[in-house]
């Protein structure tokens, strides 16, 4: 299963982006308190579109209620980390993969990175930003363990319009 795990997030229409791409790709969402807003907020449920209701979700008291509750394959996103996602595989989808993002601010603290970081990860970007945004970050990765498990049973083809709607 993939998981991705927001730690501390402060910007609601990122929480609300990434719900729509956890809701997308069957995707649990982690997150781990506190907020830096109500998940009831209408800037949640406008980012999120209609498909909060369809997120699968959980909130956490801290970093240590997360950790307690779960367990599998931790992987850390921070512009530190000096390994591309490529150098990691998430092809076993048997496995309990967690992607884990930082704060839109400071990010993933450096008592947390520095007990992990054989699995620290980076995207590649040029030297004219300091990071992309957390909700662009979340559909890359995610994406990239699909692409790596073959999509698994996501659809194909847009389900609403049909797999022939191209067909004339």
């Amino acid at each position: 299963m993939i998981n991705v795990v927001l730690y501390e997030p402060e910007i609601p229409q990122n929480t609300g982006n990434i719900m729509r791409t956890c809701a997308a790709t069957n995707t649990k969402l982690h997150l781990i308190k506190p907020l830096g807003f109500n998940l009831d907020e209408k800037s949640i449920k406008r980012s999120g579109a209609n498909y909060i209701d369809v997120c699968d979700y959980k909130l956490y008291e801290d970093y240590n209620d997360f950790l307690k509750q779960n367990k599998g394959e931790f992987y850390y996103f921070t512009r530190y980390g000096t390994k591309p996602p490529t150098e990691f595989d998430y092809s076993d989808s048997n496995k309990n993969i967690y992607l884990i993002f930082g704060k839109e601010s400071t990010g993933i603290p450096k008592e947390i990175l520095k007990d992990n970081l054989d699995n620290c990860t980076r995207l590649p970007m040029t030297d004219k930003v300091r990071a992309l945004n957390l909700s662009n970050c979340v559909a890359i990765m995610v994406y990239e363990v699909l692409r790596q498990q073959n999509y698994n049973d996501l659809l194909r083809y847009e389900p609403f319009k049909g797999e022939d709607y191209l067909n004339f």
